[in-house]
């Protein structure tokens, strides 16, 4: 196959010019995560924060996505590959490696966390240094965040009661979304958010807990007919999500390299994109509508009865946490009083 010259000088150029960027900047890093480059996960979060990081820096920072587990393991591997340094920065789900970081758990918590993802953000970051941090060793967190909320997305069964969820095998990336579909009668299955529309389509499981947002990325309105969530939006708790860097590179920055990322991780960002994952959400649950699902809204009885059957999920985490040496009972009190505050 023949290429056209023009065609083979621009492409040369490209490369030219990306490896002179990557040249140019005094500090590099590889951000490795387990979403595809073109899922609203990077589109709407990484890209813009990488972008603002490297504005910070005047162009001293260049950050390269690795998306898609391209540089190797699976999702649960990468906080590890963070502390070990085999990558500089990771994006990912905690929950991928369930029982490291149990204080950042009572974010997840069903009726912890509701409908206000920008609300949830703001509470970790006011709670961090003096609740969170020492399960990060290791790590030095560029920012925590939450998604919109697990809305619950059914093959073919319509949910309006907890004794409807009785039975079926549901998806779930987090041991509080386990006890969550325990509590509820149906039995769990583990497994990262890419592997999901597989085991949808082989009915290898009958439904899942995940977002509104990630329906078009992974096209659940194909797989699923029905999308179910409380009154006034309340979900069935939700996700944590953190970016992170080495603690070493991290310690070898000078300040002001340090401060372009702090800068583009704070307040305003932690705000912003509790609204970019709400606003994604909305899009997601309009292309399922769209395409024919049902999108079942409790009122606020029925909403009622699901947070009496998840209570003892709550009351799980708080033994768990005490059985661990934390006061689940403070910093559950601390999370949603802090959450209510930013809500407001």
């Amino acid at each position: 196959m023949k290429f056209p010259i023009k065609a083979l000088l621009v492409a040369s150029g490209i490369s030219i010019l990306s490896a002179a960027s990557a040249l140019a900047a005094e500090f590099n890093f590889k951000l490795h995560h387990f979403l595809g480059a073109t899922s609203p996960s990077q589109t709407e979060t990484i890209e813009p924060w990488v972008k603002a990081v490297e504005a910070a820096s005047n162009g001293r920072v260049k950050i390269e996505i690795f998306p898609s587990m391209s540089l190797g393991g699976r999702p649960p591997e990468l906080v590890g590959q963070a502390r070990d340094g085999v990558v500089d920065i990771v994006w990912t789900v905690n929950g991928y490696t369930p029982g490291v970081f149990p204080r950042t758990e009572v974010f997840e918590l069903p009726f912890v966390h509701t409908n206000n993802p920008g609300a949830t953000n703001l509470a970790m970051a006011e709670l961090f240094d003096a609740e969170l941090r020492e399960e990060y060793k290791g790590l030095e967190v560029m920012f925590l965040h939450v998604h919109g909320g697990n809305g619950l997305h059914t093959v073919d069964t319509p949910v309006y009661e907890p004794a409807d969820v009785a039975g079926l095998k549901i998806r779930t990336p987090s041991r509080t979304g386990a006890w969550t579909i325990e509590a509820l009668g149906a039995s769990a299955a583990a497994m990262p958010v890419p592997a999901l529309p597989q085991a949808l389509a082989t009915k290898a499981v009958d439904a899942a807990f995940v977002p509104w947002e990630i329906i078009p990325a992974l096209k659940l309105q194909q797989q699923t007919q029905y999308q179910i969530e409380g009154a006034n939006k309340t979900r069935f708790g939700t996700l944590v999500f953190q970016m992170s860097m080495n603690g070493e590179r991290w310690n070898g920055l000078p300040d002001d390299i340090k401060q372009a990322f702090l800068d583009a991780s704070g307040t305003e960002w932690l705000t912003k994109l509790g609204q970019v994952w709400t606003e994604t959400d909305d899009k997601g649950i309009a292309m399922a509508v769209e395409a024919g699902n049902t999108h079942i809204m409790l009122d606020q009885a029925q909403t009622d009865a699901f947070e009496t059957a998840l209570k003892p999920v709550i009351d799980r985490w708080v033994d768990e946490a005490n059985g661990a040496g934390i006061d689940g009972a403070d910093l559950l009190e601390k999370a949603q009083a802090a959450i209510a505050k930013y809500a407001q």
